[in-house]
């Protein structure tokens, strides 16, 4: 079954971070990615551009709108994701629990629908 694991973290948190921190940041999630792409659980993942890069589209009466920025104003913001291959949610939890950002931000673990 995939999951997506969604990253969550505080961008101004690591906006703040030192080069060196951050470049230490970044080798933690390239061996992560390496890691679990050679246990064949990697299907995709990305990092995003901070919610200033972002727009919301909305569509009421026929009327695409957009406005700046995430839905939500929240502590966490979306930063970046995993899609896995996992035989079932604990070991998708498991995976997730891996991720570097987990350490100081969240990872949420949904399943994705699958149509047939």
């Amino acid at each position: 079954m995939q999951y997506l694991l969604l990253i969550y973290r505080n961008e101004a948190q690591q906006s703040q971070m030192a080069p060196a921190d951050y470049q230490k940041l970044l080798a933690e999630y390239s061996a992560y990615t390496q890691e679990i792409a050679q246990s064949g659980h990697f299907k995709a993942g990305d990092g995003l551009q901070p919610t200033s890069t972002a727009k919301t589209v909305r569509v009421r009466d026929g009327k695409a709108m957009t406005t700046d920025g995430p839905f939500a104003e929240t502590r966490e913001q979306l930063g970046g994701y995993y899609l896995v291959e996992a035989k079932d949610l604990d070991a998708a939890i498991a995976l997730a629990a891996r991720i570097p950002g987990a350490r100081d931000g969240s990872i949420e673990v949904r399943p994705v629908m699958i149509n047939k």
